[in-house]
């Protein structure tokens, strides 16, 4: 089952620069990741494309999305 919970790191294949990148900026799950803008993500050292083929359809899973602007 799938939680808002859930541990990003635990839940998503991501490359160790993308793992550092949120948690130093103290995104550890997916709750703490739908209350940031996606650009704002995007713009963290370490985040590229490929990380979000991994968030995207994770969040979407749990129902949730990044904020709006």
């Amino acid at each position: 089952m799938s939680a808002v919970d859930d541990r990003i790191a635990e839940t998503v294949k991501l490359s160790r620069p993308a793992q550092r990148a949120l948690a130093e900026a103290g995104i550890v799950t997916f709750a703490d990741l739908a209350g940031w803008l996606r650009k704002d993500v995007a713009a963290l050292h370490g985040i590229g494309p490929k990380s979000f083929v991994e968030l995207d359809p994770a969040m979407a899973a749990r129902g949730l999305d990044y904020r709006a602007p």
